[in-house]
């Protein structure tokens, strides 16, 4: 049990530094802690089949307001906007005219 009750203090810790990253309006660190925190869950609940069932109940219990919390940081994290670097052509007529015409 210790060693999912030490994953489970990572996640916490991985949701707190993205709280404060969200705080300090580093949002690309906060997505960082925050996909840090998504993957240790991942991998409590790769491990819940081989847990007995005291282990379940305290980890689970232990872990649902580490998951709300991390919901909520990640609530406060604005999505990422792809900026393109081809913009649509501009039409300058005197570009497309023929100088000989003139």
């Amino acid at each position: 049990m210790d060693l999912h009750l030490k994953r489970l203090a990572e996640v916490s810790i991985a949701v707190t530094e993205a709280e404060e990253a969200i705080a300090d309006g580093a949002f690309q660190l906060a997505s960082e802690r925050l996909d840090t925190a998504r993957e240790g869950l991942a991998e409590l609940r790769a491990g819940w089949l081989g847990m007995g069932p005291a282990e379940r109940r305290v980890v689970g219990s232990a872990a649902g307001p580490v998951r709300a919390r991390l919901d909520t940081a990640a609530a406060g994290v604005p999505r990422l906007q792809v900026v393109s670097e081809m913009s649509a052509p501009v039409v300058d007529p005197e570009q497309e005219a023929d100088p000989e015409a003139a």
